[in-house]
């Protein structure tokens, strides 16, 4: 069974029932659009429990010719590194659209932009076909630019312009080096494919390396966003409808970091490896920058916003550690965050519906007032800070080992972000939930409803999953994650013995190199 196709395509079979109804008819629009992503969801659980964990080879993969005369395939699959990321990705849409039930403006154009951002978003995380994988990626762009700048805040208009600006900055570079990839893998092989496992065995030279590595990392790194590319992110988390932040936050964020171990490091290892200063480097800074920002944010959306810099540049720090710790950890970092950080949002939305404010001053001794509401967001809060026993430990202990066994300084310095996140968070719950009730507005709301508590259990129950039982996770992405690390230091080590220059003083006058077009040719828990 196609399971891949049906999952990517079917939430566009449901646009074309939700564009067949009245717009009038709000109600079953939206339990459509909800119905569709459950199916969605519920088609994809096969995926885990039939995955081999044992093998690194592409599974479920479905190759078709889309245009033959350019090498064009539509070819799909997934391993061990891009499954979690789907069943994120289908996890969270329908938590998303549920949440989304207090929009009464234009439900019929917005619940179609949801279910054609899913499609987008799924065919990024299972394309083998580097043609299609640029399509879903900006496909992707269009739903979210008018989630923002139709059923955003006040400032949605400049936020959506910008996200939509920064993203599409970076995929010219990556669409330039792309098209690099296909006319040398013609070079080197005589055959014109943009197939992504064709161009894992280019061995391309460091100045090519060089070149294509930053063109993709570009993309990538404003996608995450890192800093200082993330400047867009605040504005338009902020801007964003509820729903619209946490899809941003639990998936489209981590295009990035899954782009860096998709792409960067098995095609350009020995650039890769180059870069781990830089990219780690503004790893650190992302985290400690990230932390201390979001403590001076009076606005709690805004607040989240910055954290979400500061939890990404831990995934990245631990990709780059270029060991099993760290890049596990980075793929279960990139799943916690969306999990927490998700969450956030969704807290914050319940209050900004309960409050129409999100300033944090407005607040104070919800507690009395919240009881299960505030037990939830403790939760959440101390997933987000990595209590153990929750999700949030897992990914970060094993990046900081990973770090550590890699560069002892890095991993030093980034544990200060650690501490800021209990500085940050801790301060934030406390003035939220507890304190005296000031305003008389707070002492009148209601605790949390069923559609509320719908929309939550799942996240509750997956955060303690992760962080009780972390090995149902970390054991399939072994095999996957063991291939690209033996991959990339196959290849880096060759590359290094063909083109590093023997003298020491030759490799600085060479760090930015001139582009030669002709290539020559298991963690237990």
């Amino acid at each position: 069974m196609p399971i891949l196709s049906l999952i990517t395509f079917l939430p566009i079979v449901g646009v074309f029932f939700i564009l067949s109804m009245d717009s009038k008819r709000s109600e079953l629009i939206r339990v459509t659009a909800l119905l569709v992503s459950i199916v969605v969801f519920f088609i994809s659980l096969p995926l885990y429990f039939t995955f081999d964990a044992h093998t690194y080879e592409m599974q479920f993969v479905e190759k078709l010719q889309w245009i033959p005369s350019f090498g064009v395939h539509y070819h799909v699959g997934i391993d061990g590194i891009s499954l979690f990321l789907i069943l994120l990705t289908t996890f969270i849409t329908p938590i998303s659209i549920l949440a989304s039930w207090h929009i009464t403006k234009n439900v019929k154009e917005y619940m179609v932009a949801m279910l054609v951002l899913e499609t987008g978003m799924v065919g990024v995380f299972i394309s083998l076909d580097v043609f299609l994988f640029y399509v879903f990626w900006e496909l992707m762009l269009i739903p979210m630019y008018l989630l923002i700048g139709i059923w955003g805040g006040p400032r949605r208009i400049y936020a959506a312009v910008k996200f939509f600006i920064y993203t599409m900055a970076g995929s010219v570079f990556m669409l330039l080096a792309i098209i690099a990839l296909y006319f040398l893998n013609h070079r080197a092989t005589g055959e014109y494919t943009f197939n992504l496992l064709e161009f894992y065995r280019l061995d391309l030279s460091f100045a090519v390396q060089f070149w294509l590595f930053l063109a993709f990392a570009f993309a990538f790194a404003i996608k995450v966003p890192m800093f200082p590319f993330h400047t867009w992110l605040p504005d338009a988390h902020v801007e964003a409808p509820t729903a619209g932040s946490v899809i941003l936050a639990g998936v489209l964020l981590k295009m990035g970091t899954y782009g860096f171990v998709r792409f960067c490091l098995p095609l350009f290892p020995e650039a890769s490896h180059t870069f781990i200063p830089v990219i780690s480097w503004m790893a650190i800074v992302g985290i400690i920058y990230g932390g201390l920002v979001s403590m001076v944010q009076d606005d709690l959306k805004k607040l989240v916003a910055y954290s979400s810099v500061s939890h990404l540049g831990f995934v990245m720090l631990g990709i780059f550690a270029f060991n099993i710790q760290g890049i596990e950890g980075g793929i279960t970092q990139m799943i916690n965050h969306g999990l927490s950080t998700g969450a956030l949002f969704l807290i914050v939305g319940m209050l900004y519906e309960r409050r129409h404010t999100r300033m944090i001053a407005d607040f104070g001794g919800l507690t009395k007032q919240l009881p299960v509401f505030a037990t939830f967001f403790l939760i959440v809060t101390l997933s987000s800070i990595g209590l153990p026993g929750l999700n949030g430990f897992v990914g970060e202990f094993l990046i900081l080992v990973g770090t550590f066994k890699s560069r002892i300084l890095y991993a030093s310095i980034a544990t200060s972000g650690i501490i800021l996140a209990a500085v940050y968070m801790l301060w934030m719950f406390q003035r939220v939930m507890f304190q005296e009730i000031t305003h008389e507005e707070n002492k009148t709301l209601k605790d949390i409803n069923k559609r509320e508590f719908a929309i939550l259990i799942p996240i509750m129950l997956t955060i303690f999953w992760i962080g009780i039982y972390p090995n149902s996770f970390l054991r399939k992405m072994d095999a996957s994650v063991n291939h690209l690390l033996k991959q990339v230091g196959e290849k880096a080590n060759v590359a290094s013995r063909v083109h590093k220059p023997k003298k020491s003083g030759q490799l600085q006058k060479n760090v930015i190199p001139k582009i030669d077009i002709v290539p020559e040719c298991r963690t237990e828990w």
